[in-house]
């Protein structure tokens, strides 16, 4: 297995450091990025204390100087794999939607993983490799009430690695995205009691009315599976799956 550099965008928790973990006991370097400094450093020195090989920056991914600074920070290090992971959730009503949160969502989880690509990709097509993995949802493929600006970045991911794919088709450079179902995160954890109180219902009739409801499968999907996912995208074997998604969704969109 060649050893890669991977760039992991909200890397201090949920699905970002559960696939940091997973990629880093498989011999790959990894860099957590995190908005959060001190997350960012405690992540990273976690899997080092395991006796893996990792390292932090911190980033706004919505602030393009500061995108742009990385290749400068990261200039020993170059980046072979990009997971843009980052996300945010607000769950409310479109009349109800702050317009400024609406914009932050749209900011960090459509408007950071263009800018992050656009500094990378020079790179990646100098040494002809490299892999961007977007962290899409189930919410890339389909809607829920209350999640119009998640929903909107979500699906705005498609589009955004199908014209990258374009344009990347004379390097061995690809660009897919992940699309789960539910992942218990902490993230998740808060919709549940957000949706509970939107809905009027108990966190329990969340999850299973709502959550797991649309999937034969009823089950949230696992770390394990993300990870594993993007481990495959980072392949050689993989070299000609681009622009494509990756739907993780226990059966939801077979109805």
């Amino acid at each position: 297995m060649i050893k890669r550099n991977v760039f992991i965008t909200g890397g201090a928790s949920g699905i970002g450091f559960g696939i940091a973990t997973s990629l880093a006991q498989s011999g790959h370097h990894i860099i957590i990025a995190d908005i959060n400094e001190d997350a960012a450093q405690s992540a990273a020195s976690e899997l080092v204390s395991q006796g893996f090989s990792a390292g932090a920056v911190t980033v706004d991914v919505c602030d393009a100087k500061s995108v742009a600074a990385l290749t400068e920070t990261l200039k020993e290090t170059p980046v072979d794999v990009l997971v843009n992971n980052a996300g945010i959730q607000h769950v409310s009503k479109i009349e109800e939607f702050p317009p400024e949160k609406w914009q932050q969502l749209i900011n960090i989880m459509l408007v950071g993983p263009a800018l992050l690509t656009q500094t990378f990709l020079p790179s990646m097509r100098a040494r002809n490799f490299g892999r961007i993995i977007n962290i899409g949802s189930i919410h890339s493929i389909v809607a829920s009430p209350y999640k119009s600006a998640y929903v909107a970045a979500k699906h705005g991911l498609l589009g955004l690695a199908k014209t990258v794919a374009l344009e990347t088709g004379d390097c061995d450079v690809t660009i897919n995205t992940v699309c789960p179902a539910y992942v218990k995160t902490p993230l998740v954890e808060k919709q549940i009691a957000a949706q509970a109180i939107e809905n009027n219902l108990s966190e329990e009739d969340v999850i299973n009315k709502i959550m797991l409801e649309p999937m034969p499968k009823k089950q949230f999907i696992s770390l394990q599976e993300l990870a594993d996912t993007t481990a495959f995208l980072m392949s050689d074997s993989a070299r000609n799956i681009t622009a494509q998604t990756l739907v993780l969704d226990g059966g939801w969109t077979a109805r």
